[in-house]
């Protein structure tokens, strides 16, 4: 393996897979750090260098930062539960330390922070979501989006202090290659299985995992130090978003509103259902409030100085429908 190697935290979640397969089809070595006992299932085949280390442990990470000269800092826990999650901020945060910590010590030229279009502060309908937003750090809607804002501006204070750092913030993130089946993946399998699929009134911005990954490659490459860039894609209602997978299948299946004041009130004790069973968390407080919020999100500076174009979110829908079925996951096919 060179040691020019460029290293992915979090390799293999659904952005970093994608994103060492972009890595690969460019020609690039990647080093792909893992946790011990870690589920690798999204990186088997791939021609890459498989490490063992975790944010947590500063100790392990000297091994899998030698002779990088790039690093894509993904490793990170989403959590749409509510209450406060000491792991959820000791991952995100102290993580993000660790590594910078680490990429500094192993003279690292370059470092590609993703964090969340959910760092930044909620503001009221009737504006835009730009850069121009700040991070915050208080945020009062979940500890994850309180964990990515004190995580980017340790990013920021790094950049501000002479290290070599970009920021990405991704929307809601959708497509293929989610082995890991995430909330909105299992919406989109579910509603192509002809389930009965329940839904609250809402809207957000999704984004194709493949379009956030060249949108960090191109970060790396032409982003400015201690810039951020928002990658996001299309504004979509839950319902439409549905009605794209009724067209793309061929299939009916039953789906009906919940009325969000009674969305609201049965949120209250979802979560204790999700923590029994382990199921993918759908309807939390932190979900509808989501689903409420301000999702008019602009990309045009990613756009202007990346060259970041988000492609049709029916093709991005179409292509996770294909992929999940692809993987033998569902029992049925869709219609032609």
């Amino acid at each position: 393996m060179s040691d020019n190697s460029i290293l992915v935290t979090g390799a293999s979640g659904h952005i970093g897979n994608v994103l060492i397969r972009q890595l690969l089809a460019q020609g690039k070595h990647v080093r792909a750090m893992i946790l011990p006992g870690e589920d690798t299932t999204s990186l088997h085949g791939l021609d890459i260098q498989k490490i063992i280390g975790n944010v947590l442990d500063s100790s392990s990470l000297s091994a899998c930062f030698e002779g990088v000269q790039q690093v894509f800092h993904l490793a990170g826990i989403i959590s749409i539960m509510p209450g406060k999650n000491p792991h959820v901020q000791h991952v995100n945060i102290d993580g993000t330390a660790n590594v910078l910590a680490a990429a500094k010590q192993a003279g690292v030229k370059r470092l590609v922070y993703t964090s969340s279009i959910h760092a930044l502060a909620r503001i009221p309908h009737g504006r835009i979501i730009d850069e121009s937003v700040a991070y915050d750090p208080e945020n009062p809607y979940g500890a994850y989006d309180q964990s990515k804002a004190r995580a980017t501006l340790l990013v920021q204070e790094a950049a501000q202090a002479g290290f070599d750092a970009v920021i990405a913030c991704p929307t809601g993130v959708i497509g293929p290659y989610d082995f890991r089946n995430s909330m909105m993946g299992d919406v989109i399998r579910s509603a192509a299985l002809r389930h009965v699929t329940p839904y609250v009134d809402g809207a957000y911005d999704f984004v194709d995992v493949r379009d956030v990954a060249g949108g960090l490659i191109s970060a790396a490459e032409n982003g400015a130090t201690g810039a951020s860039y928002i990658l996001s894609g299309h504004r979509i209602s839950v319902r439409y978003l549905l009605e794209t997978v009724r067209e793309i299948t061929g299939n009916g299946f039953a789906q009906f509103k919940i009325p969000f004041p009674l969305a609201n009130f049965i949120s209250r004790f979802t979560p204790f259902y999700y923590r029994l069973s382990n199921a993918v968390p759908r309807f939390t407080p932190y979900s509808l409030e989501v689903l409420q919020s301000n999702s008019f999100i602009s990309h045009a500076k990613a756009s202007r100085e990346l060259g970041y174009l988000p492609r049709p979110i029916y093709e991005s829908v179409e292509d996770t429908i294909h992929w999940f079925f692809e993987q033998n996951r569902p029992t049925r096919h869709p219609a032609a």
